[in-house]
């Protein structure tokens, strides 16, 4: 294996995970590492001093790029959107932080910031960047970096989940939905679910799904109550936290993600876009997960 090569496969995951927190698309992120092998492969190694530094440095750069391009496109997408569920090992649900900043609800929290912040926010909050070498990423001094790097953790404070829950607490509350789910037992989901709960649907124009949310435990019961008998549930590390995946004929249907605040669940998000599934598919088909970056290093 040639140096280039040896560098890029050693930092893999870290620049796929820097991607896809950036844009929530798997697919996006894999377009974003082919293009950065495609600079890094025609760039002179003896004048990199730090090649995970210039590495990340690409990544940011044609990630910024591809959001500005996917902000026009959600501004026509059709019903709520959602990010892209990923497949996660074990092992990144127990680096909190990690878990924390690809789980569903955190993605879309920093949909909210600019791309700018949002980068800001991934390279230094989630992976302890310096702000020097954010600096060189987003093309701002180290002095307007710890600007936007405060303004982005103050928003993402002020949104973010209200009561830390532990992996084994998680696990436990999404085996009771999916009992509950799976045996009709009304009840007892509205004992688990908040009052104010929210389900999103995203079938992103292409199934049929809510085009708005829907609020408030009994609506969400009541659709949640019409998952068909013949659908298959089963448990999965989606976004490093406890998911479902719904199957029918065999094929994955829906991936319900769920957000837990103080051991209610306030959240719910059921991705149904077939685009948006098809990175799940290939993965549970080839039983491959994707690792955290502190796997790369």
């Amino acid at each position: 294996m040639d140096a280039a090569t040896e560098a890029f496969v050693t930092h893999r995951n870290l620049l796929f995970t820097v991607a896809y927190e950036m844009l929530g698309s798997a697919a996006d992120a894999e377009d974003i590492l082919q293009e950065v092998w495609l600079r890094w492969a025609g760039v002179d190694l003896d004048e990199v001093r730090d090649r995970r530094a210039f590495l990340v440095r690409i990544t940011t750069r044609q990630a910024l790029s591809r959001l500005r391009t996917l902000r026009r496109r959600k501004e026509s997408y059709v019903g709520p959107w959602l990010p892209e569920p990923l497949l996660t090992a074990p092992d990144v649900a127990e680096d909190i932080a990690l878990a924390d900043s690809v789980s569903m609800a955190m993605l879309l929290v920093m949909e909210t910031l600019g791309p700018t912040e949002r980068a800001v926010f991934v390279l230094r909050e989630v992976f302890d960047l310096d702000y020097d070498e954010i600096a060189a990423a987003v093309d701002k001094t180290p002095a307007a970096v710890r600007q936007i790097a405060h303004r982005a953790r103050a928003h993402v404070a002020a949104r973010r989940p209200r009561g830390a829950v532990s992996p084994a607490e998680a696990q436990d509350a999404l085996a009771a939905f999916q009992r509950a789910v799976e045996t009709g037992d009304l009840q007892g989901l509205l004992d688990m679910i908040a009052p104010d709960v929210v389900l999103l649907t995203d079938g992103g124009g292409a199934v049929r799904a809510a085009l708005e949310p829907v609020t408030g435990a009994g609506r969400v019961v009541d659709v949640l109550s019409r998952i068909s008998a013949a659908a298959s549930l089963r448990p999965a590390r989606v976004n490093g936290h406890p998911a479902l995946i719904v199957r029918l004929g065999g094929r994955i249907d829906t991936v319900l993600a769920m957000r837990l605040d103080e051991g209610l669940i306030t959240g719910l998000y059921a991705v149904r876009n077939p685009e948006k599934l098809s990175f799940v598919e290939r993965e549970t088909t080839v039983s491959r997960h994707v690792r955290g970056p502190s796997e790369a290093e």
